[in-house]
């Protein structure tokens, strides 16, 4: 449920006070049981409630998108969801599962209306499930969003053919394993804001994406802040935050 539109139809009289008073009876939130349904959300954030689908049966993610969607949220992101689940999502709304991300939008994409570009950048084929969990999230969240894929630093030569693109950009995510070392360099080419993603790609040293969490952590280029081991959708949601910033006076 958006609050501005409800607000504007008591406004306009296409709506009275009190069938108002009757819509908001759900805030702030529905309980399902196994679920309590955030339907603020969106009010305080901007952005409405993410299904996390990890843990999940299909018949709970199939309960919470339809309490959504009785409450007004008919744009619903679904992350970690494998593909075994999603045969089993049952909604009648328009959805559409994209496996290399493991995620399913429900209502389809938005218009992009941030400010600028984000830039999706993978060092590596490996890092393109957690990739593009991030480019996915960030244009479910109404970002324009252009990727660059398998620039990391054993050639990177690869990255530099695409200054112009690291100059353009409004905001940066970076996705590397292995050393993580592509998040310093990207930093020290760009006076945009830079959000690096660890992954869990590498051999046993890596220890499942902790030494590239450590060296992005201790990145010597000033400019560049971390989300935890495989967190695309938390640098999305930051990234996003940032691209759709307003001045306040």
């Amino acid at each position: 449920m958006d609050i501005k539109e409800l607000l504007e139809e008591v406004k306009s009289g296409s709506l009275t006070i009190d069938e108002a008073r009757f819509s908001l009876k759900g805030f702030p939130y529905k309980d399902l049981g196994y679920a309590k349904i955030d339907l603020h959300r969106q009010v305080r954030t901007g952005a409405g409630e993410v299904i996390y689908g990890g843990g999940k049966s299909p018949e709970q993610i199939n309960g919470i998108i339809t309490a959504m969607a009785e409450n007004g949220q008919n744009n619903i992101l679904i992350t970690h969801l494998s593909a075994e689940k999603a045969d089993g999502i049952t909604t009648t709304l328009p959805w559409h599962y994209y496996p290399e991300g493991e995620l399913a939008v429900i209502g389809g994409m938005p218009r992009p209306n941030g400010h600028g570009t984000i830039l999706v950048i993978s060092a590596g084929t490996s890092d393109l499930k957690v990739t593009e969990e991030a480019a996915l999230t960030a244009q479910f969240l109404g970002n324009k969003v252009l990727r660059l894929n398998d620039v990391g630093v054993a050639g990177l030569h690869r990255l530099l053919a695409h200054f112009s693109e690291l100059q353009e950009a409004a905001v940066i995510i970076v996705v590397a394993g292995m050393d993580g070392a592509l998040a310093s360099v990207v930093t020290g080419l760009v006076a945009a804001p830079v959000i690096a993603v660890p992954t869990s790609i590498g051999y046993g040293a890596s220890f499942g994406g902790l030494s590239a969490l450590l060296a992005m952590l201790n990145s010597c280029a000033a400019g560049v802040a971390t989300v935890n081991i495989d967190n695309g959708f938390g640098a999305a949601m930051m990234a996003s935050r940032i691209n759709h910033l307003e001045v306040k006076k």
